[in-house]
């Protein structure tokens, strides 16, 4: 345990950014399962996209892992249709 009052903070800071971090990459990964099973399914596609480039906005993840994910997924759904 810190001792320094800003040590204390910033240990406050990081378990609650690591709690939002971990919740927001379970939801990220859900949806790309999703979007992934059913590769029919626009709205999962569409909501796969939107939190990927949510999550690269806020640096959850690279911007180029984002990218990946999205070309994939547009190619297997060109190759479905």
């Amino acid at each position: 345990m810190p001792n320094i009052a800003s040590a204390k903070k910033n240990m406050r800071k990081s378990r609650s950014a690591m709690a939002r971090n971990r919740a927001q990459r379970s939801a990220l990964r859900t949806a790309l399962k999703k979007a992934h099973t059913s590769v029919t399914s626009t709205d999962d596609q569409t909501t796969a996209v939107t939190l990927l480039d949510r999550a690269a906005r806020k640096g959850l993840i690279h911007k180029n892992t984002a990218a990946r994910h999205k070309s994939r997924m547009a190619k297997k759904a060109a190759a479905a249709k």
